[in-house]
């Protein structure tokens, strides 16, 4: 394998400084470093031109949001063999704060998605696959039943495979929620994102409750299949509302648990309020654990797809 390597700066930008820094999360003690600085400890792996040009030729069109969200993990994961495919396009139809993926109005769907991603998957000889997608409120079920086909297309190509997926949150419907599920997914992942004071301001048109009521539906729906979610740290937030977060997530069934660093995309996004030491990444995966989360990934460069497959 080649040993020349595309810089992880030319896959994610830096953070803009900031003068400011919000209070410590506790239970590690606060970040010392001025958040203009970037840590060591959110250096990230690199991903060589060998495997970069071999994950791109597999995937030909298909999008994946290793990509589009500018993951600091690319490098790492690319380099295993896995990647999060983005299904229904890179265009969203909403405008979040905190997400590098673009704004505006999407291609209609492409019926032939469903079996390109799962030939891929299937090339790349995946043993997990997770499929996101952009938010796309402009369809009647909000995308639900691309889902399942997907999902559904990706079982046929491969036997033995896990599938898991990560939704938007279709409008607070059941029926789009029930859609997703019975096609049978592993792991149905729906992230809170933030903290219940900060929804607005980060996420702008979803809504904390609603997020919530999606994840308790997948639970009810079908409490064989494990429900995921997570949050990102370093936008404000303090202690007692990371934890407070935590309950609401347990208390709707929620079983599966990541937790990682906020990282701002672009200057038009939501500045970087500090840096979350390790140690309290730390910390708070033992809080987890105490809560009765059965599987928490808690660090800086974690994100939801992050060694996904271990959960299972």
């Amino acid at each position: 394998m080649s040993q020349s390597v595309i810089p992880l700066e030319a896959l994610s930008l830096r953070p803009e400084p900031k003068a400011s820094r919000a209070a410590g999360c506790g239970g590690g003690g606060s970040s010392a470093i001025p958040v203009g600085n970037k840590p060591s400890w959110m250096r990230a792996r690199a991903v060589s031109f060998d495997v970069y040009d071999h994950m791109k030729g597999a995937l030909g069109e298909l999008h994946t949001v290793c990509e589009s969200a500018r993951c600091p993990n690319l490098g790492e994961c690319w380099t295993r063999g896995t990647a999060t495919f983005m299904i229904m396009g890179d265009v969203c139809t909403r405008s979040c704060r905190f997400c590098a993926v673009k704004t505006g109005r999407p291609e209609p769907l492409d019926p032939g998605e469903p079996s390109r991603l799962a030939e891929a998957a299937r090339r790349m000889k995946l043993r997990h696959v997770v499929i996101t997608s952009v938010t796309r409120d402009e369809l009647p079920d909000g995308g639900a039943s691309h889902f399942a086909s997907c999902i559904q297309a990706v079982y046929e190509a491969i036997p033995g495979v896990t599938v898991e997926v990560l939704t938007p949150d279709f409008k607070g419907a059941w029926s789009g929620v029930e859609t997703v599920l019975r096609a049978r997914p592993a792991i149905y992942n729906h992230n809170l994102e933030t903290v219940r004071r900060l929804t607005k301001k980060v996420r702008v048109q979803a809504r904390y409750d609603r997020s919530l009521d999606v994840l308790r539906m997948a639970f009810e729906i079908d409490p064989t299949i494990p429900t995921k979610s997570g949050i990102m740290l370093g936008l404000g937030e303090e202690l007692e509302e990371i934890l407070e977060t935590l309950q609401d997530m347990r208390r709707v069934g929620v079983s599966i648990l990541t937790l990682g660093q906020y990282l701002r995309p672009s200057e038009d996004h939501l500045p970087i309020e500090r840096w979350v030491t390790p140690e309290e990444f730390d910390w708070l995966k033992d809080e987890g654990y105490k809560m009765g989360f059965r599987h928490v990934v808690s660090g800086p460069l974690v994100r939801s797809s992050y060694h996904a497959e271990e959960a299972v």
